[in-house]
């Protein structure tokens, strides 16, 4: 476990940003995508998380988090990698997901996910994957993110 502070929306994205380059370099699991969890608040900075991680894969299209399509997916430039960017906060069963063909998008090493709100999906995902916990701090702006079951 490792716990960073940020105290502004331009650090948490630079944490995020070098998280996604060291997620680029790090060896392929051959049974499944690397699958980062964001777990926090409304608020606590999961779509500026999220912001930061797209830049770390040098995606130069900004595109809102996916709330009310659940899921977006993006070419990463000069791979042959996708990443898949899931907010299941607006769902009221896992089942949802399981119909958008996410098991198939797991069990593929070479994507990528990032979800906001994987507690309402759990169920789908596999017991081995970088968990990142946002939560409000003292000041206003200052987060802590703390990760979990990384080495990077």
């Amino acid at each position: 476990m490792k716990t960073l502070k940020s105290f502004s929306s331009k650090q948490t994205q630079k944490i995020a940003e070098d998280l996604a380059k060291k997620i680029l370099k790090a060896k392929t699991n051959k049974n499944f995508a690397k699958v980062i969890a964001l777990f926090g608040q409304l608020g606590a900075g999961k779509t500026t998380f999220v912001s930061g991680f797209f830049k770390g894969l040098k995606i130069k299209k900004r595109s809102p988090s996916p709330t009310f399509i659940l899921m977006r997916k993006n070419k990463i430039p000069n791979k042959n990698n996708y990443v898949y960017h899931i907010d299941a906060y607006r769902i009221k069963n896992y089942k949802e997901f399981e119909e958008l063909g996410l098991k198939e998008i797991i069990s593929n090493p070479q994507n990528i996910l990032i979800i906001e709100w994987p507690e309402k999906i759990q169920k789908l995902l596999p017991k081995d994957i970088i968990k990142i916990y946002l939560k409000h701090a003292k000041k206003e702006n200052e987060r802590r993110i703390i990760l979990k079951n990384t080495s990077l």
